[in-house]
């Protein structure tokens, strides 16, 4: 893919997207237990087309030589985000943004936060995105470039996977309302807010020349978010 001609090169990636894209259509609007792997089978075959296609470890930022400065970006990360979320949990009018109906119970939550979220979003999200998407991007334009490009695609990844966050979610539904309108200001705000994590996401990879950091960062959001919104809910 990196090394093919610009037309294949284009049609390869438009290609890539448009699977990455009905996958999560199918694991987001379908009842089996199989398709909320869909996501994880694609990036794993994706990843194994793109080393075959000529991409490199570097590339994806699975080098072993960039390992060791993003396990220390990593835990960094990790201990600074858990504090944030901690310190959030003991102001009231915050914490009841965490209250997710999804994680009411803290042992589903533990659940999620380290064995769910980790191998059916986490790690097959940051292999498409900040692996396969950016290397590919980076080895033909230029870091401002390819850490913009997927960051939009990022923010919109997301629309469908928020479609249901204002109702699922009594603090920001209190915040954007319901309906319609609240439903469409929910995806509006996941897709600025995703989008602009994606930016910091992008970034962390390409400075480190690593994918442990971005990993790292999207865990504790997601993962220490999913323990927070039990905690919250406990706590309430």
């Amino acid at each position: 893919m990196p090394n093919a001609p610009g037309s294949r090169y284009i049609y390869a990636l438009v290609g890539l997207l448009v699977v990455m894209f009905l996958g999560e259509m199918t694991m987001h609007f379908t009842h089996n237990t199989w398709t909320r792997w869909i996501v994880t089978l694609i990036a794993l075959a994706a990843t194994a087309l793109a080393f075959a296609a000529g991409m490199r470890p570097r590339d994806l930022g699975l080098s072993r030589g960039a390992a060791a400065v993003g396990a220390r970006y990593a835990v960094v990360i990790i201990v600074v985000v858990i504090a944030a979320i901690a310190v959030g949990l003991l102001i009231p009018p915050i914490r009841v943004l965490f209250r997710n109906d999804a994680y009411k119970h803290l042992d589903s939550a533990l659940l999620s936060a380290f064995v769910l979220i980790p191998l059916q979003t986490v790690i097959p999200e940051e292999l498409l995105f900040r692996g396969i998407i950016t290397g590919t991007l980076l080895r033909r334009h230029s870091a401002r470039f390819a850490i913009g490009v997927q960051a939009v695609l990022f923010g919109l990844w997301h629309v469908v996977s928020s479609t249901g966050l204002s109702s699922g979610n009594a603090g920001i539904g209190s915040v954007v309302g319901g309906g319609t309108a609240g439903m469409l200001l929910g995806i509006l705000g996941a897709v600025a807010f995703t989008g602009a994590a994606g930016v910091v996401l992008g970034w962390v990879r390409w400075r480190t020349d690593s994918l442990l950091p971005s990993i790292a960062l999207h865990w504790a959001a997601n993962g220490a978010g999913a323990v927070a919104a039990a905690l919250a809910w406990q706590l309430s």
